[in-house]
């Protein structure tokens, strides 16, 4: 694992020192990411320049140092990630003439884009990865992301130059990015906890999405952010929806039995892959059906006992310590596990800001923190369990949603129609439950307005950001999936597409990235992804069960007691925190003149919830996290804009 930045200047006008020095600047805050090397390599007469840090998995030694060189000298890369199917490509290549001076992926990679070309390339790698390709030959620069996006990649104006880097505290770095709020993100922010791609939370900023390729030159440089839009510009190179269209419309043609036999199969494979390091590698287990089918296969695979961790909490009923121990004591793994107190949790919530660089609300955030650190004690490469509920139907609020969609549809959509007229309701009310719950959805249009209530922490985020406008996001569509039918798939699709990669990866990605820890995600293998798409629903939710064909594979591996646990979260009591160590923290960051000064809140609208929540009327303390999360983010950053423009950073 990795961090990359670079720059792509609208005139070549800068010094090859200076612009191989601003490149510098930019990824030396990205050291965490790879702390093993650094590298920059520059060209003055194209404007161009790219920064490397390396965490070194495969091929330790320096002929993995990157920005990398093909052969032929035509490409240069700087790249994030891992590519699991290399060595059957490298073996592919080498037969078409190519040749290899390491064992890197990387080297991969390059012979890869150099026989096929970047997009076909692309679409032959099974990994993570984000990607910063500049082509000498045609002077432009590529970016590109894996499938499911696992690695993120920002990019953005600085100025009249074009920056780009893991994580947006390398673009900060510039001293042109004097970018502001972007407005109508932050009410994504207040809506889902996380800002969706290709959205940011500055202006002329975007993200990368998923699957999804972009080809930058100078000319798109000098036309400027104005000229760029995300939704044109990116290309999908694997598109979720489309994929999941085909595989549904194929569909899987055997019983239960051959999918649980394909499934193991596949699965198998997907952790095998993920085992391969040159460094310690070890997992991720809570207990709970995912991380323990990763950690049996792991386990079924390695001759030594493979080095599990687990976060437990003092005082918690979300402690799942003791079912991860039964877990790890069966399949005889060397179990790590610490037990944390609420202060130790505390400690953690001053770090998020510069850990995560953007707002970021999910207060899961502060355990998976933790659990990094303490794996990476002993391993420099973990595997998780993420991606089984999207997947699988993993979530009661799909059974929820599911059922709402029914009710309504027995009502005629005109007497529905006429009932939200009638009688509206109030923003956030609908929290409270009740009628004004049973509102919110009489005028949906289809699964996709009621699972958005589903998922919604402020219903109405627009009026709490004076100003802003709520862009487009998934969730917004009636039919995210446009299959009539499949409604189950249809909101599994919306959070594979938004959820799964603006939250729970970049979760995943930031909390290990800053202990320099590689995490990876087999469940995520997009043959495991496209194999669970053709599966009937009733391989996935059988009788009240969810993740049934998921459940009959772990059964291979444990006994029934272990598998058939309800599930349990894995979150922070923000509530109580916020009612006593984080109060006068909270109030401070919320103080009213403080927010009418800022003027991206209504001071009025925040200040009505706090004292709600105060006097324990409302149970708000999930909108007041993400608005004190972007708080605190506001803070962070432009203390380190400051620093940068006073030339201390």
């Amino acid at each position: 694992m990795c961090g990359l930045a670079g720059v792509l200047l609208a005139r070549a006008d800068r010094p090859q020192a200076e612009l191989a020095g601003l490149a510098a600047c930019m990824g030396s805050q990205l050291r965490l990411r790879g702390p093993d090397d650094a590298g920059v390599w520059a060209e003055a007469g194209a404007g161009i320049a790219l920064a490397h840090q390396r965490l070194s998995i495969l091929d330790l030694s320096a002929a993995g140092h990157q920005p990398m060189p093909s052969t032929d000298s035509r490409y240069v890369v700087a790249y994030n990630g891992e590519i699991y199917n290399f060595a059957s490509l490298r073996k592919e290549l080498s037969a078409l003439g190519h040749g290899f001076r390491g064992h890197s992926d990387t080297e991969v990679l390059l012979a890869a884009v150099v026989e096929w070309g970047i997009e076909a390339a692309l679409t032959r790698f099974n990994g993570m990865f984000a990607i910063a390709l500049w082509d000498r030959q045609q002077a432009c620069l590529w970016l590109a992301r894996d499938r499911v996006g696992k690695k993120p990649l920002y990019y953005g104006w600085a100025g009249a130059d074009l920056v780009f880097g893991s994580e947006l505290k390398a673009l900060w770095q510039h001293p042109a990015f004097d970018n502001d709020v972007n407005r109508d993100a932050l009410t994504l922010l207040l809506r889902l906890d996380y800002i969706p791609a290709p959205h940011c939370i500055h202006q002329h900023a975007f993200k990368l999405m998923p699957g999804s390729l972009l080809r930058l030159d100078a000319a798109d440089v000098q036309r400027g952010p104005q000229a760029h839009d995300p939704y044109r510009d990116q290309r999908r190179f694997w598109c979720a929806r489309s994929r999941m269209q085909q595989a549904i419309a194929n569909g899987f043609a055997g019983d239960a039995v051959e999918a649980e036999q394909q499934l193991d199969g596949l699965l198998r494979d997907a952790v095998g892959a993920r085992m391969v390091a040159d460094v310690p590698v070890g997992v991720f287990l809570s207990g709970g059906t995912d991380s323990s089918l990763v950690t049996a296969l792991m386990q079924s695979q390695s001759a030594p006992p493979v080095r599990s961790f687990t976060i437990g909490f003092q005082g918690s009923h979300h402690d799942e310590a003791q079912t991860a121990r039964q877990v790890a004591t069966h399949l005889g793994t060397a179990h790590t596990e610490l037990y944390v107190s609420g202060a130790d949790a505390l400690a953690v919530v001053p770090t998020l800001p510069s850990m995560f660089d953007e707002p970021f609300a999910d207060s899961s955030q502060v355990p998976t923190a933790l659990l990094c650190r303490l794996a990476r004690q002993q391993v420099t490469v973990a595997l998780s369990g993420d991606g089984g509920d999207e997947l699988f139907y993993g979530y009661t609020r799909y059974q929820r949603a599911v059922r709402n969609w029914s009710s309504l549809q027995r009502v005629p959509t005109h007497l529905r129609r006429w009932l939200a007229r009638r009688m509206p309701y109030s923003g956030e009310a609908a929290r409270a439950g009740g009628l004004a719950a049973v509102l919110a959805e009489v005028d949906a249009r289809g699964i996709g307005d009621v699972y958005r209530n589903r998922i919604s922490r402020w219903r109405d985020p627009s009026a709490a950001v004076p100003g802003a406008v709520e862009p487009w996001s998934i969730y917004r569509d009636a039919e995210p999936l446009a299959m009539p039918g499949h409604e189950h798939e249809a909101m599994m699709l919306a959070d594979f597409m938004a959820y799964l990669p603006d939250d729970l990866l970049c979760k995943v990605d930031r909390t290990s990235m800053a202990v320099s820890l590689e995490a990876r995600c087999p469940l995520l293998d997009w043959r495991v992804a496209e194999f669970a798409w053709s599966l009937p629903m009733d391989f996935k939710y059988r009788d009240g069960t969810s993740k049934y064909l998921l459940k009959n594979v772990l059964r291979r591996y444990l006994p029934d007691d272990l598998v058939d646990r309800s599930k349990q979260g894995f979150g922070a009591p923000v509530g109580d925190w916020l009612q006593a160590d984080l109060k006068e923290w909270a109030d401070d960051l919320l103080e009213p003149a403080t927010l009418a000064r800022q003027g991206y809140l209504d001071a009025d609208r925040v200040g009505g919830l706090l004292r709600q929540f105060r006097q324990g009327q409302r149970k708000w303390h999930t909108h007041l996290w993400n608005l004190l999360m972007f708080q605190a983010w506001l803070q962070h950053w432009r203390q380190v804009r400051a620093a940068v423009n006073n030339g201390v950073a």
